[in-house]
């Protein structure tokens, strides 16, 4: 077992902005083109190296406060500046970074990301309202992009648009900036290129630049929350899941480290849920066969995300094998036993403890007699590790406490904080 984690943060980044893209081919790759805009124009307004890094952090997670794909869709899709109202996700975007310290300092770009030119009552040389602008004008551009069409048949016509915005939409210092950096066809073919993921992690301001595994975990809670809040009926699910795999590791007598790294892979062990549909999230009857096919897709782009995050991949196993059974029957892999180690064993009975003790929109929370007899049944019929679910019912009072503690707290910052949020904007 390893004894130290870090991995590169640009490659974290670009994975975890990635996931909330490949849901629908209209959005693909979004955030990571506007990012490679952003990160262009911020080339020729030749800025600080510390500037660049925020300007290009915030692009990558300039979506994160719109939280289902529907939203996301509708978003994208409407490309005139005034009737939509962007308000909503800009401050639920503030709200998730800001409690992260590393992130706090992009929470205001991407809250002001959508403020047009002419709402500033603040000069363009502010940080923040230099940098909104700069995405904001990246934003728009992505969205001009007709998809199924040639990139060189249109970009003198995007150019022509963006020209148009000058101080009004965007301040003519960053229009000009734009225009100077899209001149090269070698611009355009980037932005559209498949392969965007390694040119802005080769090329971006992150290349060489590391994060140790507590500035992973930080990340990890940002998206947990992310993960959560796309349905009130998930609303600490996430946090259930972390908690619970987190007591049992203690527990089972798994060291330090791994207990950290379970805590991990429990934060994002759903972060493949952001691709699918709230529509089938929160349908109150018993899923279609295909709208479960999709539903069990998500453990797969779980692990499609978290592996490529080079040094991830025993969190990406952990996260990822939550539905996989000792018999070979689970989803999406068909792991026999022995390719599933303790730790994933730990999460798989984790995820379900949590996941039947709470309401859903189509069944009420269990107790712990229904409980036992769930897991039990899983248990005897070799799907789950008998050590583990022994384990937990041994020590149920204990490990309910703890997770029903942290989930708790995760309520109330839901509650108090992101829902209110919501219904004042609303």
């Amino acid at each position: 077992m390893q004894r130290q984690v870090s991995v590169n943060i640009g490659n974290l980044l670009l994975s975890l902005s990635e996931i909330t893209d490949i849901a629908n081919p209209s959005i693909a790759q979004h955030q990571q083109r506007t990012a490679f805009i952003a990160m262009e124009i911020a080339k020729y307004a030749e800025l600080e190296a510390d500037m660049l890094e925020n300007i290009f952090t915030a692009a990558l997670l300039h979506d994160v406060g719109a939280i289902s794909i529907e939203e996301k869709i509708a978003i994208h899709n409407n490309i005139d500046i005034e009737p939509m109202d962007y308000t909503l996700h800009c401050v639920r975007g503030e709200l998730l970074l800001e409690q992260t310290p590393w992130l706090k300092k992009i929470s205001k770009i991407v809250r002001y990301h959508h403020q047009k030119w002419e709402d500033w009552q603040e000069s363009i040389k502010n940080p923040v309202v230099f940098a909104s602008q700069i995405i904001l004008l990246a934003d728009h551009v992505e969205r001009l992009i007709d998809r199924n069409k040639y990139i060189l048949h249109q970009d003198k016509n995007i150019i022509e648009k963006v020209n148009d915005l000058k101080n009004k939409f965007v301040h003519e210092q960053i229009v000009n900036y734009f225009i100077e950096a899209s001149q090269r066809e070698e611009f355009w073919l980037d932005l559209v290129s498949p392969r965007i993921y390694p040119v802005l992690l080769h090329n971006g301001p992150y290349r060489n630049v590391e994060i140790d595994l507590k500035g992973i975990a930080l990340i990890a809670e940002v998206y947990r929350d992310i993960i959560d809040f796309k349905s009130p009926f998930t609303a600490t699910h996430t946090t259930g899941v972390s908690a619970c795999a987190e007591i049992l590791s203690k527990l089972f007598g798994l060291t330090e480290l791994e207990i950290n790294l379970m805590k991990i892979a429990g934060n994002l062990h759903d972060i493949g849920k952001l691709i699918v549909p709230n529509s089938i999230l929160e349908k109150p009857d018993k899923l279609t066969v295909d709208e479960f096919a999709v539903m069990r897709c998500h453990t797969y782009y779980t692990f499609y995300v978290i592996n490529t995050i080079g040094g991830l991949q025993q969190i990406a196993e952990w996260a990822a094998y939550h539905h996989e059974k000792l018999n070979g029957n689970g989803y999406p892999f068909r792991c026999k036993a022995d390719e599933i180690d303790t730790g994933a064993r730990i999460m798989a009975v984790a995820d379900i403890f949590t996941a039947i003790s709470e309401d859903r929109p189509y069944r009420s929370s269990m107790n712990k007699e229904d409980v036992y007899k769930t897991i039990k049944t899983q248990s005897d019929k070799k799907l789950l590790d008998s050590r583990i679910v022994d384990l937990l019912f041994d020590r149920y009072d204990t490990v309910n406490s703890y997770v029903r503690e942290r989930q708790s707290m995760a309520k109330d910052f839901y509650t108090s904080r992101f829902l209110k949020v919501s219904e004042q904007i609303k």
